[in-house]
């Protein structure tokens, strides 16, 4: 019996050392790493990368050819106007459509033996979590890229290049806070599918429930109630106010708010079901 426990003991014992016992240097170190080695199996699967790209082309077209000319009217400046409605609230949908890949991904490395190999290592476990939200950030800014020259091509005019900045910058700090529900959700959830069907209904009311593409002032009053609590209203108006003028200071710090409570809650407990999981 001792000569088959002995090697198990020699091989998970770094794995349980505790993120404290490592410096900060250790932790920056082993989390460049993995983000090297994410990157680098984005590069060997481009496939990869194929909802990051087609994603903004598809959900932009869409929603300016089909709803654009209705809702466009509604606003008073037809398509043309809904095209500058709509393309600050896309980047805020983007921000959270991608942030569910970071769950689903998570969920396939523990279901092919990839996170056992990890937990094993003398690494900080945060690091691998950071490490996720990295390259998925990286995602999201290339959707965000592909989204921009769409909307370009389409009729969006940009007169506020600080502002778009700042948007993009708001939406990833948003977005980084949402990648934590769902590393949890990976680390919870038995399969990728699951991950995707639950992040599917907690996606579709909060995108479809908000100012992202239609004003909140066309909905009924329960709805309208809904939206003023959302946080992706917030989002999507703090974007459309920074990049195409209007009121931002009540949004963005709404926003941020959000954005620090989510990760405020959620990061200790994604890294404790990642330090636990069996």
């Amino acid at each position: 019996m001792s000569a088959t426990t002995a090697p198990v003991t020699a091989t998970t014992a770094p794995g349980t050392a505790d993120d404290a016992r490592i410096p900060l240097r250790g932790h920056v170190r082993h989390t460049g790493a993995l983000v090297r080695r994410n990157l680098l199996w984005i590069r060997q699967d481009p496939e990869s990368m194929f909802d990051a790209l087609l994603m903004p082309v598809v959900f932009t077209l869409l929603f300016v050819y089909v709803f654009g000319g209705s809702i466009g009217q509604a606003l008073g400046g037809g398509q043309d106007g809904y095209v500058q409605y709509v393309i600050p609230g896309m980047i805020a949908m983007m921000s959270m459509t991608l942030s569910q890949g970071v769950g689903t991904g998570f969920s396939q490395d523990f279901n092919s033996g990839v996170m056992d190999r990890f937990r094993s290592l003398p690494i900080g476990r945060g690091s691998v979590l950071f490490a996720k939200i990295a390259v998925e950030m990286v995602r999201m800014l290339f959707a965000t890229a592909v989204l921009m020259i769409v909307a370009v091509l389409v009729g969006f005019d940009i007169d506020h290049w600080a502002g778009l900045f700042a948007a993009v910058g708001l939406s990833a700090v948003f977005a980084s806070s949402i990648m934590w529900v769902f590393l949890t959700l990976g680390v919870i959830l038995k399969n990728a599918q699951s991950v995707q069907a639950m992040g599917f209904l907690v996606l579709f009311p909060l995108q479809f429930g908000s100012s992202i593409f239609a004003p909140p002032q066309s909905m009924p009053g329960w709805l309208q109630a809904f939206t003023d609590y959302n946080p992706l209203s917030t989002l999507a108006d703090a974007a459309r106010g920074l990049m195409v003028g209007g009121p931002v200071a009540r949004d963005l710090w709404i926003t941020l708010g959000w954005s620090v409570a989510i990760t405020a809650v959620m990061a200790p407990v994604a890294i404790h079901k990642f330090r636990t999981k069996s």
